[in-house]
């Protein structure tokens, strides 16, 4: 796989924070920064996956009867 550069603008308490998380781990900026891309890309995919099986089973008819969603609700009541 190839690699690209391109440009980001942050604030400045931001990439503070990204060097401190660097020195931390002694590796570099773009070694954090690409991690950082690679968690958002996985948590986007998950949650699109996740959105995806919802709709395909609502589309099958699958949803949580009456007296399920009674029980969701009263557990969290008193929470």
């Amino acid at each position: 796989m190839g690699t690209e550069a391109f440009s980001v603008r942050a604030d400045s308490k931001k990439v503070k924070q990204l060097d401190r998380i660097a020195k931390q781990q002694d590796r570099s900026r773009n070694y954090v920064v690409n991690q950082a891309i690679d968690q958002l890309l996985a948590l986007h995919a998950w949650q699109i996956e996740r959105v995806k099986e919802g709709i395909t089973a609502a589309d099958e008819g699958h949803f949580a009867s009456d007296a399920e969603m009674t029980k969701i609700f009263n557990k969290y009541a008193n929470a």
